[in-house]
């Protein structure tokens, strides 16, 4: 399954547990299992006494989790054409359950998100407690480049940052490095790679008897200290202001064609962006546009339930499997969406995306 779960014993009975995503060769990429056993085990240490604290980690130096497995979904995906298949109803809605149960978890649940972390891990990493980045951090939501859209909660973090940066990053799959990250609301401490041996040895020495939150604070607020030096600069507050300004648009063609303008900026960053627009799928930026206007005035709960919808409807269509194919399996980086204008998606596919495909209460409805 890929997960290799640790008690270590810690002072007065108590226990530290550590999950550690274990496929190295797939970046830590999360297979259904692997969401089975974590959702699992998070649910038995919620309820186990003994449980003072939770880590979750992956191993490797490269990635914390660089996202699902996509090419076992686009393969179901070209073998139920204009259907959902039924891997897709079981993998989205075990992973947004393990999501939000992240989200809401009980005890001091630490996320060590180092090297890469993209779509899936950040639905682990976001609903953390303490959400650790390191030098090597590079966050991102890379849907636009598959024809996904960015899920996993990414409705409910993307809408809450600030002014029209979360509207750009799901637009253009922009990498976000440490600094990013804590200064959008996206993590919470900041520590050298080489500091995760002394932050575990750290936990295993507190008094979980004693006003554990104050101490786990200092052994934290300690080892950011050794560490605050090593922040690389940050690369997205201080272009908010004309992303703000490009992106205040009336609908997303709009939006598409101003970002359009940075090819060639002798801003390298935006020009970057630009380009990865430029070659991503044009209904996934519609969804992107859709999902975040309509997160502002959902809860949690019911962002995780309009993207099972969402996700579904993806499966549906062709977009999925053919970016897939294109950037995973051929690998030959150039995409035939079946949408390639921007300006023409009919309104009731985009629209046909929030539908239901079940019959009955919502599957997600216990959340």
């Amino acid at each position: 399954m890929n997960v290799i779960f640790e008690e270590r014993p810690s002072l007065h009975g108590f226990h530290i547990g550590v999950a550690s995503l274990d496929a190295e060769k797939s970046l830590n990429a999360l297979s259904l299992p692997m969401i089975e056993a974590l959702n699992g085990k998070l649910a038995a240490w919620a309820n186990d006494p003994a449980i003072a604290c939770v880590v979750l980690r992956g191993n490797g130096p490269k990635a914390f989790c660089a996202g699902g497995d996509v090419v076992q979904l686009a393969q179901q995906c070209r073998a139920h054409p204009g259907e959902v298949p039924p891997l897709a109803r079981r993998f989205f809605a075990d992973e947004y359950r393990l999501d939000h149960r992240i989200h809401c978890y009980p005890k001091p649940l630490l996320c060590w998100a180092h090297g890469h972390v993209l779509g899936g891990g950040m639905g682990l990493m976001q609903g953390a407690g303490v959400r650790i980045v390191t030098p090597s951090s590079r966050l991102g939501m890379p849907e636009i480049n598959i024809g996904l859209y960015p899920d996993v909660g990414a409705s409910w973090f993307l809408a809450r940052l600030p002014g029209k940066l979360g509207l750009f990053l799901g637009l253009t799959a922009s990498g976000i490095n440490a600094r990013d990250a804590l200064d959008l609301g996206l993590a919470d401490r900041f520590l050298l790679d080489s500091q995760q041996d002394a932050l575990l040895d750290g936990l295993v020495q507190l008094n979980w008897q004693e006003q554990p939150h104050r101490q786990l604070h200092s052994l934290l607020k300690a080892l950011e200290h050794e560490a605050r030096a090593e922040l690389p600069e940050a690369q997205w507050l201080p272009r908010r202001e004309r992303l703000d300004e490009l992106l205040d648009q009336a609908d997303l063609p709009s939006a598409w064609r101003a970002l359009s303008t940075l090819h060639g900026d002798s801003d390298l960053l935006l020009a970057r962006a630009a380009k990865t627009l430029a070659g991503g799928c044009p209904l996934t930026a519609h969804l992107v546009w859709q999902q975040i206007a309509r997160a502002r005035q959902l809860s949690l709960a019911q962002v995780f339930q309009m993207e099972y919808a969402m996700s579904l409807n993806c499966c549906r269509h062709p977009e999925l499997p053919e970016g897939v194919r294109a950037r995973l399996i051929d690998k030959d980086q150039a995409p035939r969406w079946h949408w390639p204008d921007v300006a023409s998606i009919p309104e009731e596919v985009i629209e046909a995306h929030f539908d239901a495909t079940w019959e009955g209460e919502h599957p997600l409805a216990d959340l």
